[in-house]
């Protein structure tokens, strides 16, 4: 696979971390959801790289495993847990997840005001 381009969003403004997309050329996009630490100093210059380390554990983790092949979940992970909340019909984690996209955008999903100063004269009088 050749890799022709990374593209990082900001989770909440990098309050809760990033998503990584690694964009190949024939169309495939590899995600990787990289959530802000302890210390919060995970930022778009240094989450590509925290990236990388996730995909590079993740293949380690699938070398350590020979011979399972397809979907694999962890055993300590509950059947669905791994669902987004559109397959799981959660309305409350669609509503945050709402919510939280509306704030990546502020303020550009606010309308425009627009406020005039100018005082109308009375008539005159003459």
């Amino acid at each position: 696979m050749q890799f022709v381009g990374i593209q990082v969003y900001a989770e909440r403004g990098g309050k809760t971390g990033f998503t990584v997309e690694f964009v190949g050329a024939t169309g495939e996009i590899v995600s990787v959801s990289c959530p802000q630490n302890a210390e919060g100093t995970l930022n778009r210059l240094n989450v590509v790289a925290r990236a990388k380390q996730i995909l590079a554990a993740a293949i380690e983790a699938d070398e350590a495993l020979p011979g399972i092949t397809g979907t694999r979940r962890s055993p300590s992970v509950p059947e669905g847990a791994l669902a987004n909340a559109r397959q799981t019909h959660d309305q409350q984690a669609m509503e945050e997840q709402l919510e939280e996209g509306l704030e990546d955008t502020f303020p550009a999903s606010d309308p425009v005001s627009i406020v005039s100063s100018a005082i109308p004269k009375g008539s005159s009088h003459g």
